[in-house]
């Protein structure tokens, strides 16, 4: 049975159950509650959960910043539910959490202050890695700053950023083999155990350790997964690593899709998801010689879940591919691209490698590690 550990804060208590040593304290309340829309192909577990006492915040908090971070919260779970579909839940002001998926690896929420940087030292920790944007840590008011300039003052921890946007399972499978490049490297080199976070911890992180330890340490991808979620209640996305390492080993390429919505009678039509994920919107324009509304984009092969928007209406098209129900039972449209003239070679490498139970062979995984120890660095 796995343990999910919690660091909260406490306005009045010391730090406890941690023997670290004394040093300043530069900590900004946070908090999210998490739910996640849903991938029809991805299942999430629930898990125990244990709390371990933690850590100290420099400030009281208010009633009414409890207030606002509650409200916060609420807003990023109801873009969580839009944006990814399984329901998840992250209480930012409970402190940081976390979950040893191996001895070596830690999948877990964001670092709220510089003192968890100690927390994580007195673990083992010897990399932070981060997967969040700026906009991620401004919503809720992380000093970034103050942490990363704390862990260059400690002995023998490194903090690290690689970048990836949220709710975006596109921009995941394009930022994937760099960012494990980067992730690869800095376990060669500082060893330990290494702590991979997200805002939550339930959908970059997870999913960034997942191809690691498919790409790197042996595990087929179901294999990785299953172990995974016995140990962290999460929601990985599975398609976006499959494509991302078919992208490695056979390479991009894109091919022009038409999406169409057959309604005259309303003012806008618009998109959300396919490449730009679920936080932003496209527009349709109409055909009056056709009566349609008429989307044309180029995108790369691999499998697509989109939604229509109509009106301001979340609709699907029951005229293009439909996922089926998740155990929430939402549904999306979804669109698959592969070129069809693709020799039977590379057509059969490729529905391996994005098919139920994909597999990597001894010199497939030589090549995905020659790339991650060639691929240039963004930091």
């Amino acid at each position: 049975m796995n343990c999910l550990h919690y660091l909260p804060r406490s306005s009045t208590m010391p730090l406890q159950g941690f023997n670290s040593q004394q040093r300043k304290l530069c900590i900004a309340p946070v908090h999210v509650n998490m739910v996640g829309i849903m991938n029809s192909g991805d299942i999430c577990q629930n898990v125990s959960v244990k709390a371990v006492s933690g850590s100290k915040a420099s400030t009281e908090t208010s009633g009414s910043n409890v207030k606002e971070e509650k409200e916060k919260s609420e807003v990023y779970s109801h873009n969580m539910t839009e944006a990814m579909g399984a329901v998840l839940t992250y209480r930012h002001e409970l402190g940081m959490n976390y979950n040893f998926i191996r001895p070596d690896l830690i999948v877990g929420s964001c670092l709220q202050t510089p003192e968890d940087v100690d927390k994580l030292q007195e673990i083992g920790v010897k990399t932070i890695f981060c997967l969040q944007q700026d906009p991620d840590l401004e919503y809720f008011g992380v000093d970034i700053g103050a942490i990363r300039d704390y862990a260059k003052t400690c002995v023998d921890i490194q903090h690290l950023r690689a970048e990836i946007r949220d709710f975006d399972a596109f921009d995941l499978r394009i930022r994937l083999p760099a960012v494990v490049s980067k992730l690869y490297k800095a376990i060669n080199r500082n060893g330990g155990v290494t702590y991979v976070h997200c805002t939550a911890g339930l959908g970059r992180a997870p999913a960034t350790v997942m191809a690691y330890m498919y790409w790197v340490q042996g595990y087929k991808l179901k294999e990785a997964h299953d172990l995974l979620l016995s140990k962290r209640s999460c929601f990985p996305k599975l398609e976006a690593i499959k494509s991302a390492t078919a992208d490695i080993l056979i390479g991009l390429r894109k091919k022009l899709v038409t999406l169409t919505w057959k309604e005259a009678n309303c003012s806008t039509v618009e998109v959300s998801g396919l490449d730009i994920g679920w936080g932003q919107r496209m527009p349709l324009h109409f055909d009056e010689e056709q009566g349609l509304w008429i989307l044309e984009r180029e995108l790369l092969e691999g499998r697509y879940e989109y939604k229509y928007v109509v009106d301001g209406e979340w609709l699907v098209n029951n005229n293009e591919l439909v996922t089926s129900p998740n155990k929430d039972g939402h549904v999306n449209n979804y669109v698959q691209v592969h070129e069809k003239d693709e020799d039977f070679i590379t057509a059969s490498t490729r529905k391996r490698l994005t098919g139920d139970d994909p597999y990597l062979t001894r010199d497939e995984r030589l090549k995905i590690r020659q790339f991650l120890e060639t691929h240039p660095d963004d930091e």
